[in-house]
């Protein structure tokens, strides 16, 4: 049997460790988002939508950034990519 006081505290580092993990993806991803966007999108806007190439840039960056995300981390033990 655990104390109120005991199981409390370990539900604020359950919900603590999950909130850095969001706020973790989240730069991750908007990392990957600013790299991919600035390598990939011309910058002068010629269409409102992407084009083919600008898909697909885009679309092969985001893959390798993954890959080579998920290396590091597996290469530095954490199991997830580093920032």
């Amino acid at each position: 049997m655990e104390f109120p006081l005991l199981a409390s505290i370990k539900i604020r580092q359950i919900f603590g460790m999950a909130e850095k993990e969001m706020e973790y993806r989240v730069e991750l991803f908007n990392k990957m988002t600013q790299a991919c966007f600035n390598k990939c999108v011309d910058n002068r806007y010629k269409e409102s939508e992407l084009n083919m190439g600008e898909n697909s840039c885009i679309d092969r960056c985001v893959s390798k950034y993954w890959h080579v995300t998920n290396l590091i981390g597996q290469l530095l033990g954490t199991g997830k990519p580093p920032m």
